[in-house]
């Protein structure tokens, strides 16, 4: 019975929700590497491994539980801006502004713009989690095969190459919907037309779709680069049964 690639590509992501198993115990990256030589036919999988079945299946789930949390992080309150890493910041133009501001104490107009700006990120960012499970269906079983043998960005580097165009496509007009329903918008032009007539502050209306947009992708294969770190050092978390059966051994 052949192995989809997707389940090729799944010996990865698994470990988006990862933790220790025993010492000694084959690990997970090894499981991955036997299925992969199996699917290349130089030589069979271990002679422990699972049915074929059963470990298309657990890779699948664990690619359901990693992908949750790491669009479940970014996606809720505070996921953005309450991020040391993440938290995104005004329009550079608008950061001398507000700075210049807080020395008077008049910057409290543009905190609430830019804490809007997060609360638009953490409202689009759920829409990145269809995207990731497109971007692995497409995956080959040589593109697997890099990532395992890779450096501990590759699946990162992966998916910033497949996925960066479309993500930004789809979550535009989320981006822009968010900006509009959290108050970003109105917060702007209140800003604008209390200190329009100061000539240092300039108008970037324009700009705050892609500005918001361009940082929650960055976000996005931040937290996925972080993830894929502990993938290459930890196994699975076995948080269901059925990845309790596929991993245990």
């Amino acid at each position: 019975m052949a192995i989809k690639p997707l389940a090729a590509v799944c010996v990865l992501l698994t470990g988006l929700s990862v933790a220790s198993q025993p010492a000694g115990a084959q690990s997970f990256f090894d499981k991955g590497k036997d299925l992969l030589k199996g699917l290349g036919g130089s030589s069979a999988p271990s002679a422990d491994a699972l049915d074929v079945t059963d470990i298309a299946a657990g890779l699948k789930e664990a690619l359901r539980v990693g992908s949750e949390r790491v669009v479940g992080t970014l996606g809720a309150a505070d996921g953005f801006n309450k991020s040391d890493d993440v938290h995104i910041p005004l329009p550079g133009a608008l950061q001398k502004v507000q700075s210049a501001l807080s020395k008077i104490g008049m910057s409290s107009l543009a905190d609430d713009v830019e804490l809007r700006l997060n609360r638009a990120a953490e409202a689009a960012v759920p829409k990145a989690k269809s995207l990731f499970v497109d971007a692995i269906s497409e995956m080959t079983v040589d593109d697997a095969k890099g990532i395992l043998n890779g450096p501990k960005d590759a699946a990162t580097q992966y998916f910033r190459s497949k996925m960066s165009a479309p993500l930004a496509a789809d979550m535009k007009p989320i981006v822009d919907t968010q900006l509009s329903e959290v108050g970003a918008i109105a917060a702007y032009d209140k800003m604008m037309g209390q200190y329009k007539s100061m000539p240092f502050v300039p108008d970037v209306k324009a700009d705050l779709t892609d500005h918001v947009l361009t940082k929650a992708i960055d976000g996005v294969f931040l937290y996925l680069g972080r993830e894929e770190a502990a993938i290459r050092d930890n196994p699975a978390k076995r948080t269901t049964e059925l990845l309790q059966k596929v991993f245990a051994k």
